[in-house]
């Protein structure tokens, strides 16, 4: 028996029981499914060698991607290296700070304006002409894994641009591709969906349905130009199947499975975060696991912590974006206090085995203020006043602020806004705060000590500041998160040797944390207990026999010997490898930190119990 078929035997009865929940005993769906085996063999018999040895590699060891070694980049193709040939020529770059995974930004074909960053897709299967060509993109890929990177992409998979030819068939009405997307003859079926859905982006269009030329209404969640799927058709499923093992035979290693929450939809519900939703993709994971077994899903749902971690599992997202963790730090930043981001850590940072965290400062987005309610309600916070003041901190209207982001999709009435903007610009390199530089150390430095893939937007790390010029472009006025994606800071990386210069500051202390990192074999995998400083400016964690301290204060904050009483009280700080000696206590000077590791004098095994 060959290795496909061996899983095959595994896979199939696990996909035909998904596919029992989805669709129920229907006939269409048995043949969808059956023919999906057939596409399986075809996709598999086309795969090479290499990534066939690349499968046999990851199946072997399933927790490759927890590795203390693991360093995550991302950038848009155009805005960072103009073409994937240029990402190629940035590749001794990525080797000089570290990296491990690189995550491209949307870089397929889609409309020109309007398409959202890119997350309007008109086809799975070609690049960008301004960006290169899929051959050009697998030569990436390829020398991407030769020099050990993993190439990450986004697999938009709730929606189509309105240019994808399925798109376009089914506003020619063939009766094929019709049903690829929810569409109605009429406003009865939109009115009562919209009775309980809610509005994404209202500033596009109000509910969640768009007409069309003829009359018709079609689903759109997002922009008015992005149709959403109807999976609820199995052909949908298969043709979408199809899409993913065509990327991962291109070299594709992670798929950042976009919008996970609401891929499926159910009247008088939300259509978010469905059960349905859950079982597709653990179809898809069975549909790799028989393909293209290398192959790993990052799930991206920035709704409630209790919604994003119920998509973490080894057969469904076997990676996440942190937004919780994310969002706290600069709430931290903000407040002062480490009360929400180290309950958070002690609360809700668990997770299962053979899954991982994707941790990040910022992303290509903006920040959304994702903390539970309930959970700011254990320290008296009102959650509503709180989001109201950090959106006004954010963008420089709450006095005293270093930040100067930008609202994004900004209410008065409602008081609801989102942030935009670059790392250094948030943390006052922009305002000329002489704490900008240690702040956005502080905030890297908790993304590379709490586990799982430490992610870094490229270009932070040398300082990158908002770019509002890139309003003015066509097709980003009335998206500000345009100015937290700035171009190429060619200045400043050129500066990066300089250690007078912001930029060199950044990059040689950046430089020195992943060093660190990948030297501490402690911070491989997720674990991680909570440490209690009982100092409201103090943040605290254990990783193994490893201490992070971390002060969000502009001020020295001290910590009594007694926080130190089950530890030795000599402690190497593993960043400086200066001695510390913890008998007196500590103190810890404005936003600095500390990994305390044990001492050449004392080096136990695991650590002790605090």
């Amino acid at each position: 028996m060959s290795i496909f078929d061996e899983r095959l035997s595994v896979e199939l009865p696990r996909l035909q029981t998904l596919f029992d929940g989805i669709y129920g005993d229907d006939r269409a769906a048995r043949a969808e499914l059956a023919a999906l085996v057939d596409d399986l063999r075809r996709s598999w018999a086309e795969r090479s060698p290499e990534l066939r040895r690349l499968d046999d590699a990851h199946e072997a060891d399933p927790v490759w991607f927890s590795s203390n070694q693991m360093l995550g980049g991302v950038c848009y193709v155009d805005l960072y290296a103009g073409t994937l040939e240029g990402v190629r020529a940035r590749i001794p770059y990525f080797r000089e700070l570290g990296l491990t995974y690189l995550h491209l930004m949307p870089l397929f074909l889609a409309p020109a304006e309007n398409s959202d960053g890119g997350y309007a897709v008109s086809s799975y299967r070609d690049i960008d002409p301004a960006l290169g060509t899929m051959p050009g993109f697998e030569a990436l890929a390829a020398e991407l894994r030769e020099n050990g990177i993993s190439l990450v992409v986004d697999f938009v998979f709730n929606h189509t641009s309105n240019e994808h030819l399925w798109a376009k068939r089914a506003l020619a009405r063939d009766p094929l591709y019709e049903d690829f997307y929810l569409i109605f003859q009429g406003r009865d079926m939109p009115d009562r969906y919209e009775a309980t859905v809610r509005e994404i982006f209202p500033d596009d269009h109000p509910g969640s349905f768009v007409p069309l030329p003829d009359g018709r209404w079609v689903w759109a969640t997002f922009h008015s130009f992005q149709w959403d799927l109807n999976y609820e058709n199995p052909a949908v499923f298969r043709a979408m199947a199809n899409e993913l093992l065509f990327l991962a035979n291109r070299g594709v290693n992670i798929l950042r499975m976009d919008a996970v929450a609401f891929i499926w939809k159910k009247l008088g519900t939300t259509s978010e975060n469905l059960p349905e939703a859950h079982l597709l993709l653990q179809a898809f994971n069975a549909v790799c696991r028989i393909g293209a077994p290398s192959l790993l899903f990052k799930s991206e749902a920035i709704v409630h912590p209790d919604e994003v971690a119920v998509y973490i599992r080894p057969d469904e997202c076997q990676l996440s974006y942190n937004p919780l963790q994310m969002a706290l730090i600069w709430n931290s930043l903000a407040t002062r206090e480490v009360n929400l981001l180290a309950q958070a850590l002690e609360e809700r940072h668990a997770l299962p085995a053979h899954t991982a965290w994707v941790n990040y400062v910022r992303s290509h987005d903006d920040i959304g203020w994702t903390f539970s309610d309930d959970d700011a309600r254990v320290f008296g916070i009102d959650g509503f006043e709180h989001r109201r003041f950090l959106n006004a901190f954010y963008v420089d209207r709450y006095p005293g602020s270093f930040a100067r982001g930008v609202p994004f999709q900004d209410n008065p009435r409602t008081g609801d806004c989102r942030i935009s903007g670059t790392t250094a610009s948030l943390a006052g390199l922009e305002a000329g705060d002489p704490g900008a530089v240690n702040r956005i150390v502080l905030a890297h430095s908790i993304i590379l000590s709490t586990g799982g893939i430490p992610l870094i937007y490229l270009g932070d790390e040398v300082g990158q500041l908002n770019d509002y010029a890139s309003l003015e472009l066509p097709g980003h006025a009335g998206d500000s998160r345009w100015v937290g994606r700035p171009a190429y800071p060619a200045a400043r990386y050129l500066e990066r040797t300089d250690a007078t210069t912001e930029a060199g500051a950044l990059y040689a202390r950046f430089r020195q944390l992943i060093e660190t990192r990948k030297r501490t074999t402690e911070f491989a995998g997720g674990h991680l207990v909570a440490f209690h400083t009982h100092n409201p400016h103090v943040l605290g964690y254990q990783r193994g026999a490893v201490l992070v301290l971390a002060n969000f204060s502009e001020h020295p904050e001290a910590l009594d010997a007694e926080r130190f009483g089950a530890l030795p009280t000599s402690r190497v700080d593993l960043v400086t490898n200066l001695l510390v000696d913890l008998s007196p206590g500590l103190t810890l000077g404005p936003h600095e930190f500390v990994w305390l590791g044990p001492s050449p004098a004392f080096a136990p095994s695991s650590a002790p119990a605090l």
